[in-house]
C-alpha cells in the first residue's frame, strides 16, 4: 500500500526513528515501526492483522486505527480518489490502496 502523510511532523516521526523514539517512547516507536511496514506490505486495509485494526466512528468516520502501546493509536484515512465507498457514509477497505497518516496518540483524550 501506499502511504502519505497529512503533515511533515507526521512524516518526520514515522520515517526518522530518533523522532519517534523521542515522542513516542521506545515501545511505542518500534509498535509504529511495525504497523507501517505492515500497511507497506498489504495491498489493502483488509489484510492488516497486527494491532486491533478498526473503523473509526463519530467525529472520525471514515478513518481507521491500528494500535501502537497502551492508548496510543496510529490513524489513518483512505486516499485514493476518488475514495472508494459502500454507500455516501462507508469507506470500502476492501478497496483503498493509498492512505494517508492523520494522527498518531490517544484520541480518547
Amino acid at each position: 500500500m501506499e502511504i502519505s502523510f497529512k503533515n511533515n511532523r507526521l512524516r518526520d516521526v514515522c520515517q526518522q526513528e530518533v523522532k519517534a523514539r523521542k515522542e513516542l517512547g521506545d515501545i511505542c516507536a518500534r509498535k509504529l515501526r511495525a504497523r507501517l511496514s505492515e500497511l507497506e506490505a498489504a495491498s489493502n486495509v483488509t489484510e492488516l492483522v497486527a494491532g486491533s485494526p478498526h473503523t473509526l466512528t463519530r467525529d472520525r468516520l471514515g478513518q481507521f486505527a491500528v494500535s501502537l502501546a497502551g492508548g496510543v493509536r496510529l490513524v489513518f484515512e483512505p486516499a485514493n480518489n476518488p475514495i472508494p465507498r459502500l454507500n455516501e457514509t462507508s469507506v470500502d477497505w476492501s478497496k483503498v490502496t493509498i492512505v494517508s497518516i492523520e494522527y498518531i496518540g490517544d484520541y480518547h483524550d
